[in-house]
């Protein structure tokens, strides 16, 4: 919907106008995906030639332009969240008349604004949902329509008040965003969908009274009452559970590349025989507290769980005997292993020196790697 006068066109739009200030009118209207960008434009920060600085927005997130993108373009869209504008004055709110226009918090009407000219500056400024903005550009959903939240300001120091303020705020701890995938139907973007079966497999060693790690595993969710028993963070299992799922990991075979589909019963089976066996080898180092034992730490479980990638390659966790064959192998090792003292000779660090950390977890995985293969020079392996 618009309206052109002999020089201008201008996009009219049904709207709410909210009472909050005398100083600063807000309003709520829709405008289509590519009416937002030719109305307003995106305030990157900078300096200019005065060294002052100008603008406030940051560099677009190409992955996070692209993850939007494809979600806009899939079979169900809701689009919730509005596109922050700040508008000029040159927007104009024109109230509805009539009884019933006014609820005392809000009031009915159209906005105006005014398309600019070639050359001529846009009348709107984005203040928040940039990336939003430039995904639903590229989307085929042109005739979607966005909610938009506006503010008329001439004022960029209020403009970029308003940013600090919305964006001020945490990113949701990475476990919360973790344990809820299970509970997501819809489609996810790739980074957060390869987490979604490992979590699920991570609620369930949780709960399974069966798994060894039954009760041990901290999620965002566990009650104030439990934590303390919890000692094992779900980040660590989700990870080492995920990095078994990939081409060179022992759960890759349970899972159908093309379907999507994975078999939870044989990955869980598979994860209890040979995390039972780490428990029943390991008896004075399992369900410590990390502190007190690096095998329950982000970096033992990671190791352990690269170890069991090469085990369960070579024996078959259907196969009868496999969980004595297991800890057969791991008895082996055990005697080089310092979970909760000594000194790991190799790495160059006493037990309690092994951190979460990339280099101590590769170098810890080796270790226990060169110590099973060298079972094979001792004719150790089944």
């Amino acid at each position: 919907m618009g309206r052109s006068d002999s020089a201008r066109e201008y996009f009219v739009r049904r709207a709410l106008q909210l009472h909050q200030s005398e100083q600063t009118a807000l309003y709520f209207f829709s405008l289509t995906p590519g009416e937002i960008l030719k109305i307003a434009d995106i305030s990157r920060i900078a300096r200019d030639d005065a060294g002052d600085l100008i603008g406030y927005q940051r560099p677009s997130v190409r992955q996070h332009i692209k993850e939007i993108t494809e979600y806009l373009d899939g079979d169900e869209v809701l689009f919730p969240n509005p596109i922050i504008l700040a508008l000029s004055p040159s927007a104009r709110f024109i109230g509805s008349r009539g009884p019933h226009v006014s609820d005392g918090l809000a009031s009915s009407g159209s906005i105006e604004i005014p398309v600019p000219l070639d050359g001529e500056r846009k009348p709107g400024w984005i203040v928040d949902g940039q990336q939003r903005a430039l995904a639903l550009s590229r989307s085929q959903r042109t005739d979607l329509a966005v909610p938009v939240s506006a503010f008329v300001t001439h004022s960029v120091d209020l403009q970029r008040d308003q940013f600090l303020r919305i964006n001020n705020t945490k990113p949701l701890p990475r476990g919360l965003v973790t344990e809820l995938l299970p509970a997501v139907s819809g489609s996810l973007p790739p980074r957060l969908s390869m987490r979604k079966t490992p979590s699920a497999v991570c609620d369930v060693l949780n709960q399974d009274a069966n798994s060894p790690f039954v009760g041990l595993i901290r999620r965002p969710s566990t009650p104030v009452e439990q934590r303390r028993a919890a000692i094992v963070t779900d980040t660590s299992i989700v990870n080492m559970v995920k990095e078994s799922f990939q081409p060179t990991g022992c759960l890759f075979v349970y899972r159908d590349a093309a379907s999507g589909e994975t078999d939870f019963d044989q990955a869980l089976a598979a994860l209890n025989l040979y995390w039972a066996a780490v428990r029943d080898t390991f008896p004075d180092a399992w369900g410590k507290d990390p502190r007190h034992s690096r095998l329950m730490h982000g970096a033992g479980i990671r190791a352990m769980g690269r170890l069991m990638d090469r085990m369960l390659t070579a024996v078959n966790p259907r196969r009868e005997g496999a969980a004595d064959e297991v800890r057969r192998q791991l008895s082996a090792i055990a005697p080089q292993c310092h979970w909760t003292s000594g000194r790991w000779e190799t790495l160059g660090l006493e037990w309690n020196e092994i951190q979460n950390v990339p280099r101590h977890i590769n170098e810890l995985s080796n270790h226990l790697l060169r110590l099973h293969a060298a079972l094979d020079d001792v004719g150790a392996h089944a």
